[in-house]
């Protein structure tokens, strides 16, 4: 690692400002590596299953749209998705598309 003891406060800031964007970078891309959206974790969603049952295998959802008990959520990263709707707390149906 490159040693700063002679270098200006702007050269400083500039290299920590440039190690701070590698690490979100590298967390980022991690989070998207690590996806739930998968095909087996969808063939892991059974009809009757509890909203907090579903939440432990798809983590939380991307959004939700909740109409007089009827709630409709959905997860998905760039390429895939995953739609799970609920009435009351339970599954009551699921779909998906271009799960890997």
């Amino acid at each position: 690692m490159k040693s700063y003891e002679g270098a200006s406060w702007k050269e400083r800031d500039m290299y920590l400002s440039l190690t701070r964007i590698a690490l979100i970078v590298a967390v980022a891309l991690l989070a998207l590596a690590c996806s739930k959206v998968t095909a087996d974790n969808y063939a892991k969603v059974k009809s009757g299953m509890e909203y907090r049952e579903v939440i432990s295998i798809l983590g939380n959802p991307a959004s939700c749209d909740d109409i007089v008990g009827f709630k409709s959520c959905k997860w998905s990263d760039e390429k895939s998705h995953i739609i799970v709707r609920f009435a009351g707390d339970a599954v009551i149906m699921s779909s998906a598309e271009t799960l890997r």
